[in-house]
């Protein structure tokens, strides 16, 4: 995969792409990535890349022709250009999917108030990582980015734990432990031990249902459950209905 990250602030990805899986993708040549500094496409010696707001107000905006010259630099014929944004869909691990399918990434990180509207009609997309307010767009491209890679076939080493991760299946995944046994009174589950791989499965799937029922009961409704799932989550109603009786 190719990317490139167009931003006024390349330097905030120097730790940032050294670690991890960045740095492992880019190391066995899955990942290439490029930092662009969008005041390198600026119009003046000022290298000025934001104005005041047309009919004002507080803020200033970034403009638009730094960032059409900078995408015109290296776009190429598949290239899906991303602006991260508030405005845009919220990010999941259905569209760290949907974008790791890409071959040619082009973020837009923003800055100040925000980006003239106009820069919509170069881009694919609109990405947003949640509700909140961020200072710029770097944060958010970093974000997606990891989520992204990981998924590229041969980053991470056992494929399977990315299977078995929280939200692959539409749910949290199950909680899990390590040595020793027991540390300072808090003991791992029987089951863990016991060596019944079928049993263990079962206990696996009944508290991933049960941690997502107790935290996270939005995503129930769209995960694809089976009549198994169902039937384990009216057993965890009744536990936890009795549990906080007790």
């Amino acid at each position: 995969m190719l990317c490139h990250i167009v931003t006024i602030f390349p330097e905030y990805f120097t730790g940032i792409l050294k670690t991890g899986v960045l740095r492992i993708a880019q190391e066995k040549k899955i990942l290439s990535i490029s930092l662009i500094n969008l005041r390198d496409f600026a119009d003046n010696s000022y290298r000025t890349v934001d104005d005041y707001p047309y009919g004002g107000g507080s803020g200033m905006i970034m403009k638009p022709e730094p960032i059409f010259r900078a995408v015109a630099a290296i776009k190429e014929e598949e290239s899906y250009i991303i602006l991260t944004s508030p405005a845009g869909r919220r990010f999941d691990q259905n569209l760290a999917r949907e974008l790791s399918q890409k071959k040619h990434l082009i973020f837009i990180s923003g800055r100040y108030k925000g980006v003239d509207e106009r820069v919509k009609y170069l881009t694919n997309d609109e990405i947003s990582i949640g509700d909140f307010i961020l200072s710029g767009g770097e944060a958010a491209c970093a974000v997606i980015l990891e989520a992204v890679v990981r998924l590229l076939p041969g980053v991470v080493g056992d494929e399977e734990s990315i299977v078995s991760d929280s939200f692959v299946s539409g749910i949290l995944d199950a909680p899990h432990y390590t040595r020793p046994a027991n540390y300072q009174g808090y003991e791992v589950p029987k089951i863990l031990l016991s060596g019944d791989h079928e049993k263990i499965k079962r206990w696996r799937r009944k508290e991933a249902l049960r941690r997502t029922l107790l935290r996270r009961p939005d995503l129930l409704k769209n995960a694809p459950l089976s009549p198994e799932d169902l039937r384990l989550l009216e057993e965890i109603k009744r536990e936890e209905g009795k549990e906080n009786q007790d």
